[in-house]
């Protein structure tokens, strides 16, 4: 007899799952036009695995302690982290409703129940138990985009993480570049200031004419114009770094100036890694393009599950309970169980809502597709751009330092022969105008170079690895923190 009256129901949930076959969400995956090689030329020196170590390879401590200071009280990451835990939530929720659902429920109640004039106590405890089942995978598409975009948000954390570190490594250069020109200001105020000092001795005894102790004074204030210019521009850049990393001022002015200059200069002029052959490999790298893709798999799954919403849905509930009541010094008990009913809801008319919610969902789709095919084009050209300035500002460093020593031979040569009488205060100062655009167009060059390797390594995605799995597919590489979604 049980099995007499389970057999419609079976047929009937068989009957419906053949329906399955009848959505047909969008592909998971877009097709993205990328070039076969990198247009742009190469660095040379390095490996392209060297990506993950970029900021140990500076020889810099204090870059690296930036770095993590500023990653512990970055916004942008508690955000990013926070996008972590609600799309993992949305999962959760997402996979329970696969699940059948269990609820305990009590109640008990004192009164007196006509035609009986004794007041009676009733008592009741049960479970109650539905399920949904997913005939044709709405749930099931929807646990896919969920966890689709958990695996995005994951890879957005760690985008987070590398701008963060660019950010400081950016900020970091333009200060030691600033104390750079800084230090040339300085060194070129004393050369006028001394001139200038000369120039009035010598004006006092007659030898120089007045206009020309003018000119001399008038390029000592110039020059010392220049360093307080300078000056204050460092003392941003200082502030700037203050509010990014959160260190004190104080302690990190010793930092900053305590650390050699060398490092910048080692930074700028090594290779510190390449990049290989095939852009599909870089791009496999990026965080942002690899969210982007993880959203045209959850539109698509999305696609799916409003397709799903337009055919029958099946649900089976059922109870366990017991009672008692209590009258008159009589207590009687009941308990019950029920299994069903098997609910089949079957849409038939609703003013076009679920064929605009599938119209919604594909417009969602080949939204995701173009933001991710841009996303790779412009991944593309980021790496080729920051290449093309690793390029230039190589070729064009030896001329730059050739330019500086070949104008502080000048220069060195013209101020020996003003002393000496044979040139004049103009021939001086022109050389020495010379000798400091040179001078500055070199600091400048250097802090360009390590700005396009830091380019690089964001553009390259920071040594993120999609196909990683556990802590290590989300912890940086840069400064690790004991934060990990």
């Amino acid at each position: 007899m049980q099995r007499t009256v389970f057999k419609p129901f079976v047929v009937l949930a068989l009957t419906l799952g053949l329906g399955a076959c009848t959505t047909t969400p969008p592909p998971k995956q877009a097709a993205a036009a990328m070039p076969p090689a990198w247009k742009a030329p190469l660095p040379h020196g390095g490996q392209v695995e060297q990506l993950a170590q970029w900021w140990t390879r500076t020889n810099d401590p204090v870059l690296v302690s930036l770095i993590e200071s500023a990653q512990n009280v970055s916004p942008t990451l508690v955000q990013a982290r926070s996008r972590v835990e609600q799309a993992r939530a949305t999962q959760v929720a997402s996979r329970a409703a696969l699940w059948p659902t269990l609820d305990a429920q009590a109640s008990a109640s004192r009164g007196i129940t006509a035609p009986l004039t004794t007041p009676a106590t009733t008592a009741q405890a049960g479970l109650q138990a539905g399920w949904e089942m997913d005939v044709f995978g709405a749930n099931s598409a929807t646990r896919d985009a969920a966890t689709e975009r958990l695996a995005g948000a994951r890879a957005l954390w760690h985008e987070a993480r590398v701008s963060v570190a660019a950010e400081v490594a950016l900020q970091v250069s333009s200060l030691r570049t600033c104390l750079q020109q800084l230090e040339v200001a300085e060194r070129d105020a004393q050369s006028r200031t001394a001139t200038a000092r000369l120039s009035q001795d010598s004006e006092r005894v007659g030898f120089t004419a007045p206009a020309t102790a003018a000119l001399a004074y008038a390029s000592a204030a110039e020059a010392m114009g220049r360093m307080a210019q300078q000056r204050m521009l460092c003392d941003v850049d200082f502030k700037s770094l203050v509010a990014l990393t959160g260190q004190e001022e104080g302690r990190l002015r010793e930092q900053i100036t305590a650390a050699s200059a060398a490092v910048t200069h080692a930074a700028s002029n090594e290779a510190l890694f390449t990049i290989a052959a095939l852009p599909v490999q870089v791009l496999s790298q990026r965080p942002d393009v690899y969210n982007a893709e993880r959203e045209v798999a959850a539109a698509s799954a999305e696609v799916g599950s409003a397709q799903a919403q337009r055919y029958p849905r099946l649900s089976l509930t059922g109870t366990v309970g017991s009672a008692w009541n209590r009258a008159a010094g009589a207590t009687t008990d009941l308990s019950t169980w029920s299994l069903g009913p098997l609910a089949l809801t079957l849409p038939l008319f609703d003013g076009g809502r679920r064929a605009a919610q599938v119209d919604a969902a594909r417009a969602r789709y080949d939204e995701a597709v173009a933001v991710y095919q841009g996303r790779v084009r412009q991944a593309v050209s980021e790496v080729e751009q920051a290449l093309v300035r690793l390029h230039s500002t190589a070729e064009r460093a030896g001329s730059a330092r050739a330019a500086v020593q070949g104008y502080r031979t000048s220069f060195d040569a013209t101020e020996a022969r003003w002393r000496a009488g044979m040139a004049s205060l103009v021939e001086l100062e022109d050389a020495r105008r010379t000798l400091l655009a040179a001078q500055t167009t070199l600091v400048a060059l250097q802090h360009e170079r390590q700005s396009a390797w830091v380019s690089l390594y964001r553009s390259a995605g920071g040594g993120w690895d999609a196909t990683a799995s556990g802590p290590a597919a989300d912890t940086p590489v840069a400064a690790p923190s004991s934060a990990t979604p």
